[in-house]
């Protein structure tokens, strides 16, 4: 509260005392930016919540840890975003695309959570939040100010950087006790129903998240398009390759609710460029496979080998998933050309526009008024530029959670034993029937409950 006193004040739009907040309403940013918000809003807090609700005893953590690490995490990242993007005359100045980018940092932290859900406290939680946000803020800052990339979906600066974050953090935090799974490590028909409805949520609203911070106009229109036509194809997708892997052809409730989101990430980094809907199927198709096999193969793989107890399998559907759609990312852009795009092109690319002087820019300016002067580049420099933020990303991520599960770890950090591990009774006052069930389900629990991976 102290730093809000301080630092923050009202942005133009919603300041009373500007003529045209009183003159042109309609023109406030507000009508613009608030769909997105909304939406983006009931992702964070429904479709996150009701997702990482899948274990059968560790609902009530699922929902409400979520509810609690999103507040915080949007409280803080709408501070720490605001000094390096929205700091002017000595405050931060507030207003709804804020609170947009906050939520986007609040999705980073809640992705990075999935890694170590059920194996960690409130405390911890809300210590990695204060320690991811600030991570992320200045990985952000300087990949968009100083590297200068196209990730309009967020593919890189969002879905890798949280991936490798909570691979980082999962890793110090590695429990040896727990490689042969926990007799609550289990689901429910309940709980996997409630997940689903987690996934639905997320699935509608990601043309949204996808969308949000694009050019408006045939920019935007575009992200909706591939978004959509690249969850359709993954769901698709997905519903096959659970019915051909699985025992007896029947479809597992864990591919339902994790592999068809898959396509909303494969088409996130070429989201807005003129990829052809055939491509955001593609995508679609290429992320859910990539997604559906890494959590078949690659997750125990790493639990095993390498102590990488990936909770939730983030590194399928973000990490994988990630780096095909930067992959894709790079190969628009190195197929970008005037004649596909027109002159909106040194928008769309806008490091890709003459430099200021250029005689080419003010012939450009005629045709685009207000287009900004860029930097001149080519295409094959705009390339190598995108492959250094990923590995800038992927490394900042990985030390900035190595780092955080150190501080994570320490022994006042209230870190549940690997038995307390996945149970709602050690933080909460639990109704009279969970005793008896939880009772019940840990005796006849000899076989181990598979590892229902979410996120």
């Amino acid at each position: 509260m102290v730093f809000y006193a301080i630092f923050v004040t009202y942005d133009d739009n919603a300041n009373a005392k500007l003529q045209n907040n009183e003159t042109n309403p309609m023109e406030n940013s507000l009508y613009r930016d608030y769909p997105f918000f909304a939406d983006v809003q009931v992702m964070i807090f429904i479709g996150f919540g009701c997702l990482l609700a899948f274990f059968r005893f560790y609902g009530f953590s699922g929902m409400v840890f979520n509810f609690l690490t999103a507040t915080f995490s949007i409280q803080w990242a709408i501070l720490i975003q605001g000094f390096f993007q929205f700091f002017y005359d000595g405050k931060i100045h507030l207003g709804v695309i804020n609170l947009l980018n906050a939520e986007f940092a609040c999705a980073v932290v809640l992705i990075s959570f999935g890694a170590v859900l059920g194996k960690t406290s409130p405390v911890q939680l809300l210590v990695m939040a204060l320690l991811e946000i600030p991570v992320f803020a200045v990985t952000e800052w300087a990949v968009l100010k100083y590297i200068r990339i196209n990730d309009a979906g967020g593919s890189i600066l969002i879905h890798l950087f949280a991936c490798y974050f909570g691979l980082g953090v999962t890793f110090v935090l590695y429990r040896p006790g727990l490689n042969d799974g926990h007799a609550k490590e289990t689901t429910s028909y309940q709980s996997d129903i409630l997940s689903v409805m987690g996934t639905l949520f997320l699935w509608v609203f990601w043309p949204s998240f996808n969308s949000a911070l694009t050019l408006k106009g045939d920019d935007q229109h575009r992200a909706i398009l591939h978004t959509f036509i690249g969850l359709s194809s993954s769901t698709m997708t997905a519903f096959a390759l659970s019915a051909v892997f699985n025992r007896r052809g029947k479809l597992t409730m864990a591919d339902i609710q994790n592999v068809t989101l898959a396509g909303g990430v494969t088409v996130g980094a070429s989201v807005d460029m003129m990829i052809s809907p055939v491509a955001a199927y593609g995508l679609g198709i290429m992320g859910c496979t990539a997604c559906f096999f890494g959590y078949k193969y690659l997750t125990p793989f790493i639990a095993r080998h390498l102590r990488i107890q990936d909770q939730c399998g983030i590194h399928n559907l973000h990490g994988l998933t990630g780096l095909i759609s930067s992959t894709a990312g790079i190969c628009a852009i190195l197929l970008a050309n005037e004649e596909t795009y027109g002159p909106s092109m040194y928008q769309i690319f806008s490091h890709r526009a003459p430099p200021l002087g250029d005689p080419k820019l003010l012939e450009l300016q005629k045709l685009i008024p207000g287009l900004k002067p860029g930097l001149g580049r080519t295409a094959q420099e705009q390339a190598l530029y995108q492959v250094a933020a990923i590995f800038s990303t992927i490394a900042a991520s990985t030390v900035g959670g190595l780092l955080t599960g150190l501080v994570i770890k320490l022994p006042f950090m209230a870190s549940p034993t690997d038995e307390d591990c996945f149970d709602d009774g050690l933080f909460f006052d639990m109704p009279s029937d969970f005793e008896s069930v939880a009772i019940k389900t840990t005796k006849s629990c000899d076989e181990k409950g598979e590892m229902n991976s979410n996120v």
